[in-house]
């Protein structure tokens, strides 16, 4: 009873517990601030101190001295599409309880200061939408602006991903968004791969056996949505283009994702030159043209970027229905990835009764 809080209660002392210190200041700032509107002398408080000898942390809290912060003003008038004054936005802000004057060091900055309830205002972004806030969403000029700081583009890799995809699309393949977590069977064993303990990151604590790794592959994801959709007529064309995860120490956190592009025909024949014919179109659209590797045959279509496929001996096809599809960019070859029909094992694996054939390879080289 000694802790509970009734109508009589003229003394409140605010104790908090965490894990981490910024969540901790940002919900003591809150609680403080808001108790003080109810207070004997409006709006003050009394602050405690903390001794913390054994790790030189001993502070004084809550401090709910305003943080500082700059934002530009061409930066607020080009999103907003306005052209007003540094004074004038800083009256914008004063209504939203800031504090903000225009900078000493240029006539193009403004030095704000944040009060302590406003952990959210991270970036001079959140500055500006309280300007467009106090200004009025209604009364912003309703153009388009000229130039404008709010338009994005797109990552390279996902510009290039939905060239692929868009493609595909329209070559007649349906698209598939499979979990990016799988057992480590389905990503090894069933393939027939073996698993040399630096190629998957594995999760340390799996919850269940279905999401043990992070796919190294995306031809698990396709094989099991043609099995839980073998009720579905006969041939299925699908593709996938993900990303997938891989071990690498000389990174920072250790690991890398690769974009990749999978994709697998299931039907009563095999479909190797179903998804040979896919990956020819899929290449020529990347303008990569064919090479073959006999004398005296040249592609006068040949440009910087071409591609020819090898024969290859993998366990996760049926042997010489396969091949590894290899790309020379700027004089350097590298193997992107391979394609074939699948080892029968493979597909009594993944419960499929008809032959599928699957396609997969690494598109980031095309970067």
């Amino acid at each position: 009873d000694r802790s509970k809080i009734s109508l009589n209660t003229t003394n409140i002392f605010i104790e908090i517990t965490a894990l981490d210190r910024t969540k901790l200041e940002i919900v003591n700032r809150m609680m403080v601030t808001m108790f003080s509107q109810y207070t004997s002398e409006p709006f003050t408080i009394e602050p405690v101190q903390i001794v913390s000898e054994h790790n030189n942390e001993t502070r004084v809290t809550p401090d709910i001295a305003p943080r500082t912060a700059q934002a530009e003003v061409s930066y607020i008038n080009q999103c907003c599409g306005l052209e007003l004054s540094p004074a004038e936005i800083c009256t914008k802000l004063t209504k939203m309880s800031y504090r903000a004057k225009p900078s000493t060091t240029s006539p193009d900055i403004i030095d704000v200061e944040i009060p302590p309830t406003r952990a959210d205002v991270l970036h001079q972004c959140d500055i500006m939408e309280d300007v467009a806030i106090a200004y009025g969403f209604n009364s912003l000029p309703r153009d388009f602006p000229q130039i404008s700081g709010t338009i994005a583009q797109p990552l390279p890799i996902n510009k290039l991903t939905d060239i692929v995809r868009v493609e595909t699309a329209m070559a007649g393949w349906s698209e598939v968004m499979p979990l990016i977590l799988c057992s480590h069977d389905e990503n090894f064993g069933w393939l027939n791969r073996k698993d040399d303990g630096n190629t998957a990151v594995k999760l340390a604590n799996p919850k269940t056996t279905e999401f043990q790794v992070v796919r190294t592959s995306l031809l698990p994801g396709l094989l099991k949505t043609i099995r839980e959709n073998k009720h579905h007529s006969v041939p299925m064309k699908i593709f996938e283009v993900s990303d997938v995860a891989f071990k690498d120490l000389s990174m920072e956190r250790k690991s890398r994702n690769e974009r990749h592009f999978a994709a697998a025909f299931y039907g009563k024949s095999g479909g190797f030159e179903i998804v040979h014919g896919l990956l020819d179109r899929v290449m020529a659209m990347l303008k990569s043209a064919f090479i073959t590797g006999e004398e005296g045959l040249e592609n006068a279509a040949a440009t910087d970027s071409q591609y020819y496929i090898k024969e290859t001996d993998d366990a996760s096809y049926f042997p010489g229905h396969a091949g590894t599809i290899h790309v020379r960019i700027g004089g350097k070859d590298q193997e992107i990835g391979s394609f074939g029909v699948l080892h029968p094992t493979v597909l009594q694996n993944y419960d499929l009764k008809y032959p599928t054939s699957v396609l997969e390879l690494n598109v980031e080289a095309f970067l």
